[in-house]
């Protein structure tokens, strides 16, 4: 654990990264960290941790586009080249692997920035409600 600026002690980046990965609570791993799809809760339904605090704005999108972006151009140039599938099933096939990968991504990677953000006690996170 590192002390952060308010004296404080960072929690554990990686168990609350892959705690967040799996959309659960950064804090306890069981509760439920998102309420939809996308909509972080106010608070874990399990240990009462805020998560209200968390600022993760247009963060996982970006990396989705990334991520997906870097996998997908790689593979839609080899399968152009080896295979020479006929445009439009090109299109259709590698439009819907992009759009579902994109959908599993998004609110996994929300997860682990909300988790980055809970364990290095960024934005509000750590501060004392007392």
């Amino acid at each position: 654990m590192t002390t952060t600026t308010d004296g404080g002690q960072d929690h554990p980046m990686r168990p609350a990264m892959f705690r967040g990965w799996r959309r659960k609570c950064p804090n306890c791993g069981s509760g439920p960290m998102l309420s939809g799809y996308l909509k972080v809760r106010d608070t874990c339904a399990v240990c009462d941790e805020p998560l209200h605090h968390h600022r993760a704005d247009d963060g996982p999108a970006y990396l989705t586009i990334l991520f997906v972006g870097h996998l997908m151009a790689p593979l839609i140039l080899i399968a152009f080249v080896k295979y020479r599938p006929a445009p439009i099933v090109l299109a259709t096939i590698f439009t819907v692997g992009c759009v579902a990968l994109s959908l599993y991504l998004l609110p996994r990677l929300k997860g682990v920035i909300v988790a980055i953000q809970w364990a290095k006690r960024m934005h509000g996170f750590g501060e004392d409600t007392a």
